[in-house]
């Protein structure tokens, strides 16, 4: 069965944050339209901070994404910073000390920091939020595993899953937060918090997928 070292993955969480500081504008740009405009800003804060933290560490992905989580959690502003503060917990929890992270360990995984996020949040799939990213995501690589696809191919599932789930979002009309107050003027608008979720997850796809091994 693949799998891929938890030592030395730390390197995923690194690239995670440098796609999301790349994106800090595009981000704030977005949410600009139907929200506050400030998640582009807060998120690079929350990952660059995070990435300062482990640029000279060799971490394991388990300990980078405690690292990204405590920064999540405890120093940025918004409410995107609880919700993704949650998920990186519940993934760095569910990794724990294990040495080789296969396709069954990423899916608890997956489902933990989903799991994670719904116990803080009220949000649902249709409701214009990161979840409409998140849940398509995680259903994309648990049935291309139930279906015998290698792990890498659930991998390149995941992305695909989150890409979808963010551009579901356009079509929507917000029910959560503050774009949920313009009503139908929020439709026709990407969420900012489903395209960011998109971002970390494809990021996580591809850095996964680059240290498997037979």
């Amino acid at each position: 069965m693949q799998s891929f070292s938890n030592s030395g993955s730390g390197a995923i969480v690194l690239a995670m944050a440098d796609r999301i500081v790349e994106n800090r504008a595009y981000l704030s740009e977005i949410d600009g339209k139907i929200g506050d405009g400030d998640h582009g800003v807060n998120m690079a804060k929350g990952f660059g901070m995070a990435a300062e933290r482990l640029k000279d560490r060799e971490a394991s992905l388990t300990e980078a994404m405690e690292t990204l989580s405590e920064v999540l959690m405890g120093e940025i502003g918004g409410s995107m910073g609880p919700l993704y503060g949650m998920m990186f917990t519940e993934f760095s929890e569910t990794l724990g000390k294990t040495e080789a992270i296969d396709a069954p360990l990423f899916s608890a995984m997956l489902h933990k920091g989903l799991e994670g996020i719904q116990s803080i949040g009220s949000a649902k799939v249709g409701d214009k939020t990161l979840i409409d990213t998140l849940v398509p995501a995680v259903e994309a690589f648990d049935k291309a595993t139930g279906e015998g696809r290698s792990f890498a191919e659930a991998l390149d599932a995941l992305a695909k899953g989150a890409e979808a789930g963010r551009d579901s979002t356009i079509d929507l009309v917000a029910k959560i937060g503050r774009a949920s107050r313009l009503g139908e003027r929020s439709r026709g608008v990407l969420d900012a918090g489903a395209t960011s979720c998109a971002m970390i997850l494809t990021v996580l796809a591809e850095g996964a997928k680059a240290r498997l091994s037979a």
